[in-house]
């Protein structure tokens, strides 16, 4: 076991200072200057708007995180990565790929509140409304960047982009000719291996790859090992063409994994309660095809479509889904300060769910989720380069809640190229997905008297909705420093919950003689606010020394609705988000061809799960002895041995391990 104190790691920070000189020799792509911060804010983003547009022009609190900010990270997930982008809360729920993730608030383990796409590609499953980290991976280093968007995106994106977007965008296939091979183990992420081959064919480049991991169980909170290890495989493909004004991407994956799952569940007989240790199983695959044709600087046609199958089985329950999605979008500038947008979109999303205890049911078992969607927008350059407003909303029909439009106005004002402020308002909604209207579960509560609890769905939910006013700044104040800051105050109405229980005898078989039924229903029973803001400055200390920074600060006010009385998912949702984040990056180029990179992070206390606040840090070594060779180690959570992030009720809680990680990839 690692013996690490905070006051060690420091050190070796402040000796590695002393080492430091600008390095006599650089390899082609791993430069901290290779882009200057002034060029680091007129990156190309597409999130906002599904156009490229710089991030300096965009009128939201987007955050960019580039392959080098990855590879530099050490991390060995997606998650992981994100730590490093403020507002966003973060924390590994156990050891097989489980994460909590959430934007402003209302953190869980299925990021209910937050749109995921690859590639704009929704990875949003209808099932339980939201992500499944443990089958949406991509290979890291074909990742060229995460656009990541504090903030509600339903205009652009349509319903359950509430509180933000995560666009993990993956490297054109232009950019990853050759071959890469990578390989990495540790006394965590017991083993990886990665592998690529790329090649170009007249006006298509195309790339193959594939990748693996197993990752080792962490502990519960008494100390015992928990049953969380995972097994997890993937392999795909791209191929693009650009051929003058015409570009088409071609792309598709395969996965299937496996991960340990110890539940506590319950049954109708004595003992009633157990932990269940079986093994979820995954597999899946998805196509997708992108054609844009571009007319001028400003009329363009955006068209995707994609498929997706997904099946899961797991210790309560399985799924097999099928997603099918087609998204058009046209622009054009019809006069010389205007720009006006529309589209339309349909996604079908047939499931079948299988019953695999007798306690947890859905009704109907198949199901067909649609979504028919229409998108208008303008935007008005009201003084050129110096102040635009741009009005849009998008507007659906889904088998939930029927009707439903999502509406923003956004301000960008850019008196000159190093600062740039914006203001907006706008309206996003989250509608019900088939746990909130189709399942019923029965809990085994109390052994004496014998008492059940039933949880049933609704299928006369409404959506929940919230309207939000945000803005931001963002400055160079120095050639070498660089500052955003963004507030945000959000209201909340039509929030999920669960109703009081009715109370009433057990209604015989299944249930044992002289049991009692508590039953909850999902209503929509509770509203509130958020509000807060996030400072992210950027230092070039040097030409071999980088540092950015973070500082997050959330408030969550959440109330029943009059006359409805919340038994769960107050506390639940208000406490489940740490009220203050923080963290520090800095990274490094040594002489010889050495990187040294730390990040610091303290996230405070989550009273809803019990689990209280903790600093802790990640170090990584790098060398690159030459052009086609790197290896790195990787230290992990080096503060304490083990610490909690998240809890689940009744699940035991599950202590994060202290890690250690290397990692050596050939590049030709």
């Amino acid at each position: 076991m690692l013996s690490v104190r905070p006051a060690a790691v420091f050190l070796v920070f402040v000796s590695s200072l002393l080492w430091a000189a600008p390095p006599r020799h650089k390899r082609d792509g791993h430069n901290l200057k290779s882009l200057t911060l002034e060029q680091l804010g007129n990156i190309e983003v597409t999130t906002q708007s599904k156009e490229p547009t710089q991030v300096w022009d965009t009128p939201a609190a987007i955050y960019v995180l580039t392959s080098e900010d990855i590879r530099r990270s050490g991390a060995t997930s997606i998650p992981d990565v994100l730590r490093l982008v403020p507002g966003v809360n973060v924390a590994r729920v156990n050891g097989s790929r489980n994460w909590a993730v959430g934007i402003r608030g209302f953190g869980d383990q299925f990021s209910r509140y937050v749109l995921v796409l690859i590639d704009g590609r929704s990875v949003y499953t209808p099932l339980f409304g939201g992500v499944l980290w443990t089958a949406d991976n991509v290979m890291l280093e074909d990742i060229d960047r995460i656009e990541v968007i504090r903030g509600p995106g339903g205009t652009i994106w349509g319903a359950d982009a509430v509180n933000g977007i995560i666009n993990i965008i993956t490297k054109n296939s232009q950019a990853t000719k050759g071959s890469l091979l990578s390989t990495g183990g540790g006394s965590v992420d017991q083993n990886t291996e990665d592998a690529r081959y790329g090649a170009a064919h007249k006006s298509w480049t195309w790339r193959t790859n594939a990748f693996g991991f197993v990752r080792s169980p962490e502990f519960h909170i008494d100390a015992q090992p928990a049953y969380d290890w995972s097994r997890f495989g993937q392999a795909g493909f791209r191929a693009d063409r650009a051929a003058g004004t015409n570009e088409l991407t071609i792309q598709g994956d395969a996965y299937w994994g496996k991960f340990g799952d110890a539940q506590t569940l319950s049954t109708y007989t004595p003992p009633a309660s157990f932990i269940s240790y079986k093994s979820t199983n995954v597999s899946g695959g998805n196509l997708r095809a992108l054609w844009r044709q571009k007319f001028s600087d400003r009329s363009d046609i955006y068209l995707q479509a994609f498929w997706s199958h997904d099946h899961r089985i797991g210790s309560n329950f399985g799924e097999d889904r099928d997603t099918f999605d087609v998204d058009f979008l046209h622009r054009l500038g019809t006069a010389r300060f205007q720009q006006f947008t529309y589209g339309l979109g349909i996604r079908l999303s047939p499931s079948t769910v299988s019953q695999t205890i007798p306690t947890d049911t859905f009704t109907p078992l198949h199901k067909t989720d649609s979504i028919y969607s229409a998108f208008l927008q303008e935007e008005l350059r009201l003084v050129p380069d110096k102040l635009s407003l741009t009005l849009g909303s998008k507007f659906e029909h889904n088998n939930y809640t029927g009707f439903e439009y999502q509406p923003n106005v956004r301000l960008l004002v850019t008196p000159t190229q190093k600062f740039s402020a914006w203001a907006s308002i706008s309206r996003a909604v989250r509608t019900p997905d088939r746990v909130d209207e189709d399942i019923q579960v029965d809990i085994f509560a109390v052994a004496s008297p014998l008492i059940f609890a039933r949880v049933i769905g609704n299928n006369n939910l409404q959506a929940e909705r919230m309207v939000a006013y945000e803005g931001g700044l963002r400055t160079l104040i120095h050639p070498r420093f660089y500052v955003s800051t963004d507030v945000f105050y959000n209201e909340y109405r039509n929030l999920i919950a669960q109703s009081s229980p009715a109370i009433a005898p057990a209604p015989g078989p299944p249930f044992p003689p002289s049991a009692y039924l508590f039953t909850f229903q999902y209503v929509n029973g509770i509203h509130g606010t958020t509000h807060g803001f996030e400072i992210a400055p950027d230092l070039q200390a040097s030409s071999f020394w980088h540092i950015r920074g973070g500082y997050s600060y959330l408030d969550i006010d959440l109330k029943d609705e009059p006359g409805f009385t919340d038994t769960v998912t107050l506390k639940k949702m208000g406490g489940s988000s740490p009220a203050q984040q923080a963290f520090l990056q800095s990274q490094i180029d040594l002489p010889e061809h050495f990187e040294f990179d730390q990040s610091f992070r303290y996230v405070d206390s989550l009273s809803a799960q019990a689990v209280k606040a903790y600093t802790t840090a990640d170090t990584r070594i790098g060398w690159n002895p030459s052009k086609t060779i790197s290896f790195s180690m990787t230290g992990q959570n080096l503060f304490q041995p083990h610490h909690p992030e998240f809890g689940i009720d009744p699940s035991p809680t599950v202590l994060i391990k202290r890690g250690i990680y290397a990692k050596l990839v050939w590049t030709h």
